[in-house]
């Protein structure tokens, strides 16, 4: 990649590997910027504008620079802003265009292996809107990973353990009836029903609680019955899960596609506790509770053992840890995607793996999400205040289709007729999927969100509809006429060169999104460029123009760029629409 040549001579230039490259938000900054000259040592004792330019003259002394580069100018304190040749902008639009796959081209270099965890719904629970954002924010992490040359096991840590499972099974046993859950359209909803009413009555008869803590006691200790019932809410419970994740697009490759859940781990907790043992880690507290403290009170200490002898979620994160690092390898990266408020518990975690000896530093990575929130309290499921992501992605799919209907005026949707069913309804559905995808991921997602329809059902302005209809575009475009030439052979006019300025920039964003762990830097992107192509398509001519073969030949290379990063972020790129 370009940005590698630029980062390699720079370090040569100032003996230091200490070396950023950024790309400029004023495209008159240059391509390429770095401020490398206000940072070295050179910079406390000479003015770093001299410095900058002495970096200047030693990189304009580097043969292969000279291709690439068709300036370097030295801006404000001592920035050194980088211009790439017109031929630079050039080789790239054919190589993208020439390649059967970007991904090979991203992947230039093989990094470790990595375990991305995420979505974990928990059993017997509604998938709400909120399991949402772990799952497409984890699924597009994990597809970064992979186009940038890791080695991807991509795991679904189903909560299907723990004390909730106590109450569950009581209140089935209460208040349910087998038959009737089983013969619902939906078993999970009754199930939530279940658990709802089970906190109602607890509030009322606060012994309700302990009978509970008996029935996961019941389970735990392997009891027939409460494995029995336990068993039903599992299998009840990933029917309706896989069904969303069919709608979502979204698969696991672990467990042959159903993720290890916290019961796997059930026979492994037993030897974490031991090995804990024998360090000294493990200290009984009070009434008979087991935790393990931390040096210098670093952190709050955290329970392992209840002090009825039952497991917590702690445990059993343990012993699937310990079954990564054994299964893959003692190096292997373990990234959970999980909600923000779990900060303290992973710092807790990681803290007594390294205790251990398991891991080094940066091995374990928590990526944070914040909250989806009603607009005046938080989501409960206890309370059964939830929105079922179902029942939103039935929406969005009611949208689109009365989008699809104004837009069309009931008469062709790109080339498909509407009685073409078929076509019409994975239309519908990649458009609805795509907007739903695509507002979760454009944003930072540390920030919380507040539920709105009107928000999150949006088909305009920045959304994945305007992503979608541009790739649409383009590939109508390109379906009208075949290029002349198969590859650029001249140099791009001024308008060409603005888009692809643009455009060249792709590896290296989605390096920086896969190193960051930031979907939505690729998100930016992508509707940056789109955007850059509108103003392009609306403003010059493309089909008839005496250039047509070159920029039919550059605006293929966007489309292929912009279905691959979609396809990143785990969106369709309809070729119609």
């Amino acid at each position: 990649m370009i940005a590698k040549k630029i980062i390699k001579a720079l370090k040569e230039a100032t003996n230091t590997e200490d070396v950023k490259l950024d790309i400029p938000s004023e495209k008159n900054h240059g391509d390429y910027a770095t401020n490398v000259a206000l940072c070295i040592d050179d910079c406390q004792k000479r003015p770093p504008r001299e410095v900058a330019e002495e970096i200047k003259d030693k990189i304009l002394k580097n043969f292969e620079l000279k291709k690439i580069l068709d300036k370097i100018e030295i801006a404000g304190p001592g920035f050194i802003n980088f211009f790439l040749t017109n031929s630079a902008l050039v080789d790239f639009v054919n190589r993208v265009n020439s390649v059967d796959s970007l991904t090979p081209y991203l992947e230039n270099e093989k990094m470790g292996k990595v375990v991305v965890e995420y979505s974990s719904p928990n059993i017997a629970k509604p998938f709400g809107i909120g399991h949402f954002r772990s799952t497409v924010i984890g699924d597009a992490i994990a597809n970064l990973l992979e186009a940038t040359g890791w080695k991807v096991y991509r795991d679904n840590h189903l909560g299907d353990w723990g004390t909730q499972f106590g109450k569950q099974l009581y209140a089935i046993k209460k208040w349910g009836d087998i038959t009737k859950i089983e013969n619902s359209e939906n078993p999970v909803k009754e199930l939530v029903s279940l658990y709802v009413r089970f906190h109602e009555e607890a509030d009322k008869d606060p012994s309700l609680e302990e009978r509970g803590r008996e029935w996961f006691k019941r389970l735990e200790s392997g009891d027939a019955e409460a494995r029995a019932l336990w068993q039903k809410c599992v299998n009840w419970s990933i029917k309706e899960f896989g069904r969303v994740y069919k709608k979502l697009g979204v698969k696991f490759t672990e467990n042959d596609g159903l993720g290890y859940g916290e019961s796997y781990f059930e026979h492994m907790m037993q030897p974490v506790l031991v090995e804990l043992e024998k360090k000294g880690l493990l200290v009984e507290g009070e009434e008979g509770a087991k935790l393990v403290f931390f040096k210098d009170n670093k952190y709050p200490p955290l329970m392992l053992i209840k002090k009825d002898g039952t497991t917590l979620y702690a445990t059993r994160d343990l012993a699937a840890d310990k079954f990564r690092l054994e299964k893959y390898g003692k190096d292997i990266v373990i990234i959970n995607e999980v909600g923000a408020e779990q900060s303290l518990y992973f710092q807790q975690i990681f803290e007594i793996e390294k205790m251990l000896g398991w891991i080094k530093e940066g091995q374990r990575v928590h990526i944070k999400h914040g909250l989806f929130r009603l607009k005046d309290r938080k989501m409960s499921t206890r309370k059964g205040d939830v929105i079922w992501l179902m029942d939103v992605i039935t929406e969005a799919e009611e949208k689109a289709e009365k989008l699809i209907n104004t837009s069309t005026k009931g008469k062709m949707v790109t080339g498909h007729s509407l009685t073409d069913k078929d076509s019409i309804k994975r239309l519908i559905e990649e458009v609805a999927i795509g907007a739903l995808k695509w507002n979760e991921l454009k944003r930072d997602p540390l920030k919380d969100i507040v539920f709105d329809w009107d928000e999150i059902l949006s088909m305009e302005g920045n959304s994945g509809p305007y992503l979608q209809y541009t790739y649409a575009r383009i590939a109508s475009i390109l379906s009208k006429s075949v290029p002349e030439i198969e590859t650029v052979s001249t140099v791009f006019d001024n308008k060409e060169k603005e888009v692809a300025r643009v455009l060249i920039h792709y590896p290296e964003i989605v390096k920086d999104a896969a190193r960051f762990y930031s979907p939505h830097i690729l998100a930016n992107y992508l509707f940056y460029l789109a955007r850059e192509f509108n103003y392009f398509y609306n403003s010059e001519r493309i089909l008839g123009h005496k250039r047509e073969s070159t920029r039919l030949l550059l605006i293929k290379a966007i489309g292929r760029v912009l279905k691959h990063g979609l396809g990143i972020l785990g969106i369709e790129s309809p070729e119609k629409m």
